[in-house]
């Protein structure tokens, strides 16, 4: 995924840049960077490998060498950013969030006879993605010109940030599948994804950017350089799992709307007891959370106690799903959940997971839970449905391969091919539907397994369903 902060202050900026991006570090672990307008008039940038450290551990001496009045800051899964440009417009800095998913086109594009591109930074796949967009940047006449080039050619998603000798544009991707907030306080204006990231440097919410809009940013104010458009995709994902409790995007809170979604899990579920729900940590503890607050509110009911049954281990794992390689992942998924015996012996237990991708996490933990720890049973309730499409617009899962999702793995099992009758699966009111999450429950060896429904995902994070990016649970663009 990745996310980035950008300061613009009439002092020195890099103390808010350093902590501001560093609150952004749940989103990627390949790459950190920081790139300021330097004090005498040049950019100083500093990037490094946080896959085995933190970006604290690996930018604390930068912040007393990179001095400047304006800066851009990045956490990166997809190569180096940010990136310095030297272009017909002049130099300027880009970081960019998103998946430019057809690069392959652009390059061959770049490399016609009519343009003969030529590009120097490189990911471990090919071209980075910012130095594309920054080369559809450069072919504008004006920032302007060159940001909505970028905005129409790019197929995917793509918001970003572009330091400037005066300022900072920030842009938010054209159908807003990826937020941008600007934050204000005396003398100085931030440009972030996360709006947990502007509190505890002490600036206040000032603007969400709509879809496609771009703005200016310098000491003196903001700027609109691009209007906001009507349609919206902002990924509903954000809300589910990657997005942090604290941040809030269009105006809702992640925390709560975990707890509607667990909330509306347990409306679904009157009649099954159990001695407690847990949560997966992080995600999953709100919403489990949200299902134990709801079942206090079921007249029909015994209250269901939440349990902390399961501790991750900070300070070293990262999240299963960045690492590219099924060996580290597996690995990671095994090792960072630590579980609590005195909390699963002998008990009936439900489980609040925010989503199944592959179930590789779910299995080996399960395992654990019925086999080591005597679990008597194990519920599973996943706060969102099915994944059944691989994301056309983001980079939140490494999932590449189809036949990974257990969705389609269970498909196959009973089709014998993993596409068929795919429209049914989708639909959680059809025998196929009920079938494939059978099929899932089995293969992970639950005692029982539901899925949230799409309707009621949507109705917890409370927006209008055609504003949602929905494309991983039902297909449609």
């Amino acid at each position: 995924m990745g996310g980035f902060f950008g300061v613009v202050s009439k002092e020195n900026c890099t103390r808010d840049l350093f902590f501001g991006t560093d609150y952004h570090s749940h989103l990627g672990n390949q790459r950190g960077g920081m790139l300021v307008w330097g004090r005498r008039g040049g950019l100083q940038r500093s990037i490094h490998d946080i896959t085995n450290a933190q970006f604290r551990s690996k930018f604390q001496y930068d912040v007393e060498r990179l001095k400047g009045k304006i800066g851009i800051g990045s956490i990166s899964d997809t190569g180096d950013q940010p990136l310095i440009v030297f272009s017909r417009l002049g130099t300027y800095g880009i970081t960019m969030v998103g998946a430019v998913k057809n690069l392959a086109k652009l390059s061959k594009n770049a490399f016609s006879e009519e343009h003969r591109a030529h590009f120097c930074e490189k990911t471990g796949t090919g071209i980075n993605p910012t130095e594309m967009v920054a080369s559809l940047i450069s072919l504008g006449d004006t920032f302007k010109d060159g940001i909505k080039l970028a905005q129409d050619k790019v197929q995917g998603s793509c918001s970003m940030l572009l330091l400037v000798k005066d300022g900072i544009y920030a842009v938010r991707d054209r159908l807003g599948r990826t937020p941008v907030v600007i934050g204000e306080k005396e003398g100085s204006y931030a440009a972030t994804l996360e709006t947990s990231a502007l509190y505890n440097l002490g600036y206040q919410v000032k603007h969400w950017l709509g879809p496609g809009e771009a703005v200016l940013l310098t000491s003196d104010g903001m700027t609109q350089v691009l209007p906001p458009q009507d349609r919206m995709q902002i990924c509903a994902f954000l809300w589910v799992y990657y997005g942090f409790p604290a941040s809030s995007y269009e105006g809702i809170n992640v925390e709560n709307a975990r707890y509607r979604c667990g909330a509306k899990l347990a409306e679904r579920d009157s009649d099954l007891v159990v001695d407690g729900v847990a949560g997966i940590p992080d995600s999953g503890t709100a919403h489990a959370l949200g299902y134990a607050n709801a079942s206090c509110c079921q007249p029909s009911r015994t209250p269901v106690p939440y349990k902390r049954a399961f501790v991750k281990y900070t300070p070293t794992w990262p999240r299963s799903f960045i690492p590219s390689d099924q060996i580290t992942r597996k690995l990671i998924a095994k090792m960072k959940l630590l579980p609590i015996e005195d909390m699963i012996r002998g008990q009936r237990l439900l489980f609040c997971e925010d989503s199944i991708v592959r179930g590789t996490q779910l299995r080996e933990t399960f395992k654990i839970l019925m086999k080591d720890m005597g679990a008597r049973e194990v519920h599973v309730r996943c706060a969102c449905p099915p994944i059944m499409f691989n994301c056309k617009f983001l980079n939140f899962s490494r999932a590449h391969n189809i036949m990974a999702l257990a969705s389609r793995k269970a498909i196959f099992a009973l089709e014998g091919n993993c596409n068929s009758r795919l429209s049914e699966y989708c639909n959680d009111a059809s025998e196929c539907y009920l079938r494939m999450v059978e099929e899932i429950r089995s293969d992970l060896k639950l005692t029982t397994l539901k899925y949230q429904k799409l309707d009621d995902l949507v109705a917890a994070i409370g927006l209008p369903r055609e504003k949602l990016c929905t494309y991983c649970w039902d297909g449609k663009e």
